[in-house]
């Protein structure tokens, strides 16, 4: 998202849905609670949704795009989690956070913006504390370009022509599910952690070892 307009048009999508699904799959793991990373969190939608329904968190709210981020500063002001809630500039392939610092590292859809997504899995277990838990999900990449269509189809029908094309992107530069777990796997977890959790979208939930 380089651009205010690539920015404001990933805003103005109806992510309502999703966001939520994420937080309710989330609060699934168990106790969620203390400092929470949550990578490539765009305009912070996702933060605002968890923070307004868990009390005992604050969230570090990391991305790379100033963009992204000056649109998060808009949706902070009129959210009612906004001093639980700090933005951060950040490249999440070469984090400045000190080892350990985070209870929860989360992301939704950073993984296929990333030419080698392994290093941002590395940096999120290098910052989370032990037993800590690690809670990603991105979009899936469809098996052929008819499938594609069909989720663009069904997912973008209200969209405009940008964000029609943003959403088809995505989906082509995502990863398979056999990509992911193979990477999951190359850190030392099993890639039964990894599951397909809907028509478009990967989850791979994890704890860092003790």
């Amino acid at each position: 998202m380089d651009t205010i307009e690539e920015a404001r048009d990933y805003n103005e999508m109806d992510h309502s849905e999703v966001n939520r699904l994420f937080v309710d799959d989330l609060l699934a793991c168990g106790e969620i609670s203390g400092d929470i990373l949550d990578l490539g969190t765009g305009t912070a939608l996702i933060p605002i949704e968890l923070c307004t329904r868990v009390e005992d968190c604050r969230v570090m709210a990391s991305d790379m795009s100033a963009c992204m981020l000056d649109l998060a500063v808009y949706n902070l002001a009129v959210s009612p989690a906004e001093g639980r809630i700090q933005l951060d500039q950040a490249d999440a392939k070469q984090l400045h956070f000190e080892d350990e610092q985070f209870d929860i590292v989360m992301s939704n859809s950073i993984v296929h913006h990333i030419p080698e997504p392994v290093s941002v899995l590395r940096e999120a277990l290098r910052v989370v504390k032990p037993g800590g838990l690690l809670f990603f999900r991105d979009l899936m990449r469809p098996a052929d370009a008819d499938m594609v269509g069909h989720l663009v189809a069904t997912y973008a029908a209200e969209a405009n022509d940008r964000q029609r094309k943003m959403f088809d992107d995505s989906l082509r530069a995502a990863l398979s599910l056999e990509e992911i777990r193979q990477l999951v796997s190359s850190l030392g977890f099993s890639d039964d952690t990894v599951q397909a959790t809907s028509d478009r979208h990967w989850t791979w939930i994890a704890r860092r070892p003790l």
